[in-house]
């Protein structure tokens, strides 16, 4: 008696055997002998062709079929089309390092995983998976690498209030502990409060700001 893993692979190879189905796009799971086929097909004879080509395999004591038809026009959104497409378009986007990142598609719902050294990496790749046509949602567990250092991000929040009239940020106090970053002190309104704020997310490592600046009208 066939196990499932054997009853699985010999599904798959029948229906790659067979000149009248395209298997690329056709996924197959069995569970105590009952195959379920999913996937897409570009037309009914051809759903109906992988369906008698399951049933030819010793073993197989029923099928779920669940295959759908998709003509050349239709959106292309099989999990395996979603990550080549997020794929290419992270090869053209220069603020992704592409050999750092990964992802897997489960039903439309794109998990990134891997790490970067800046925050605005991690964001940038799931704004931009998220562009994709039959993206469901994403789980993004990318990884901030690089530690920052208190030093760092002051200088930072120095530097982007040197950059604008009138702001201080001599008042701001930075602690870092791991990936995050808490700011202190007082200024003087709220845009100062949110430029320190923006200075520490640009530091690199940074995966968390807690803001506990004072406006002190």
């Amino acid at each position: 008696m066939k196990t499932d893993n054997q009853l699985q692979h010999d599904v798959m190879a029948e229906l790659e055997w067979d000149p009248r189905v395209d298997h690329a796009d056709i996924g197959v799971a069995v569970n105590e002998g009952v195959v379920t086929l999913t996937g897409y097909v570009k037309s009914y004879p051809e759903k109906m062709a992988a369906e008698r080509a399951a049933r030819r395999v010793a073993g197989v004591k029923a099928i779920a079929e669940e295959i759908k038809v998709r003509f050349a026009s239709d959106p292309k959104t099989a999990d395996h089309e979603i990550a080549k497409r997020i794929l290419d378009l992270f090869a053209w986007h220069v603020s992704i390092p592409q050999d750092r990142v990964k992802l897997t598609v489960e039903r439309g719902w794109v998990t990134l995983t891997g790490d970067v050294d800046w925050f605005y990496q991690k964001e940038e790749a799931a704004k931009s998976a998220g562009r994709i046509t039959g993206v469901l949602g994403i789980s993004n567990l990318i990884e901030v690498k690089k530690l920052p250092v208190a030093a760092d991000v002051k200088e930072r929040i120095m530097a982007a209030f040197r950059r604008q009239a009138n702001l201080d940020a001599s008042s701001v106090t930075v602690v870092t502990e791991g990936s995050t970053v808490r700011l202190g002190g007082m200024v003087k309104a709220w845009n100062e409060r949110g430029v320190a704020e923006r200075a520490a997310w640009a530091a690199p490592g940074v995966n968390k700001v807690e803001d506990d600046i004072i406006v002190a009208f």
